[in-house]
């Protein structure tokens, strides 16, 4: 059975964590690692989050650049791992991908931040995100 988007949502936001803890010449290889343990995945909902999280990973860069410009008094380096890589998802959604509309980007931040994060993660990530908003 196919999954939900906060599900897939879900499998990108844990595929992405990885690269706060890996080389990046090792990603591949965590990402087939990644797709072993997920068995639950469709080959769809895998092609799916397979794609999406390349398009963040690529750009990276950019989107940490954009979050040290407008997160005032933070940069990315002072963040914790949990509320950067939730806060990448959705600067990418945000900021590149039409198929999500900002409000629902920050909305699915903030569950996301409730759920892997500390009590304080979800407030620091919806005012993060209301600057792009």
């Amino acid at each position: 059975m196919a999954m939900s988007r906060r599900e897939l949502r879900e499998q990108i936001f844990k595929l992405l964590f990885r690269v706060e803890f890996n080389k990046v010449e090792d990603m591949p290889e965590q990402e087939e690692l990644f797709f072993e343990d997920e068995d639950a995945a469709t080959a769809g909902d895998a092609s799916y989050v397979s794609d999406k999280y390349h398009k963040i990973f690529e750009k990276l860069a950019e989107i940490d650049a954009l979050l040290n410009e407008k997160a005032s008094g933070w940069d990315t380096g002072r963040m914790s791992k949990v509320d950067l890589t939730i806060l990448r998802l959705a600067v990418y959604e945000i900021c590149y991908d039409e198929e999500v509309p900002t409000g629902v980007a920050i909305n699915e931040a903030v569950e996301l931040a409730k759920k892997f994060g500390q009590d304080a993660s979800y407030g620091f990530v919806n005012g993060v995100l209301a600057k792009f908003a």
